[in-house]
């Protein structure tokens, strides 16, 4: 007589994050920002060089400025207005998963860079954390969602209602503001939630075992 039973599904994590990722997201966003912090030292004492390595749209030279711009503040009031999103973003994100969040973080990156390249206003230097920024707001904010967990659902609405209001920032006019960054920013977070969302197991009965 032998008995055969098929292999039980392994149970899945609760996606609840523990002590470990936690700190491990503080302190990363920590260091990101302290990063922009010294970057933006550098560039004050070089006297506003860096900014050079901003994106130029349409221009061969500017491309460089796709991997580049995010990391570049004009001044410190820039760069302090940006700080506090970027710390709270930049942490939820990671703590949601931070394998798919620096994922997400590479795609906004890039799709945020090209779009403005492209359709950014002409004779510009575009540099900023911003689109960015956007990119991890729509990201966090549909991740639940998308994934249909009730506490990271319940996170996206609470810094929906905290920081929904800079959503606003895609809409053209405003001086000296780069409306095409927040843009392709958000549109960024939304492919980036869109692909990289976490697919729920399907729960199936356990087989009963086949006796022979």
């Amino acid at each position: 007589m032998s008995i055969q039973q098929s292999p039980r599904p392994a149970t899945p994590s609760s996606g609840r994050p523990g002590l470990v990722a936690v700190r491990t997201a503080l302190v990363t966003s920590v260091l990101f920002v302290a990063a922009l912090w010294l970057i933006e030292g550098i560039n004050v004492l070089d006297h506003n060089g860096l900014d050079s390595w901003g994106i130029v749209p349409r221009n061969t030279d500017g491309l460089r400025g796709i991997a580049f711009a995010p990391l570049l503040h004009a001044g410190w009031g820039h760069l302090m207005a940006n700080s506090v999103p970027a710390l709270v973003l930049g942490f939820v994100g990671l703590v949601a998963g931070a394998a798919r969040f620096l994922s997400a973080t590479v795609l906004v990156w890039v799709v945020s860079g090209i779009g403005v390249w492209l359709t950014g206003g002409s004779n510009t230097v575009v540099i900023g954390l911003s689109g960015v920024l956007f990119g991890w707001m729509t990201y966090v904010v549909l991740r639940g969602f998308l994934s249909r967990d009730l506490l990271w659902s319940l996170v996206g609405v609470v810094l929906l209602v905290l920081y929904g209001g800079m959503l606003w920032g895609v809409i053209p006019g405003q001086v000296g503001i780069s409306w095409q960054a927040h843009l392709w920013g958000a549109i960024g977070g939304v492919l980036a939630a869109v692909l990289l969302r976490r697919r729920r197991p399907v729960e199936r009965a356990s087989a009963l075992p086949d006796i022979r």
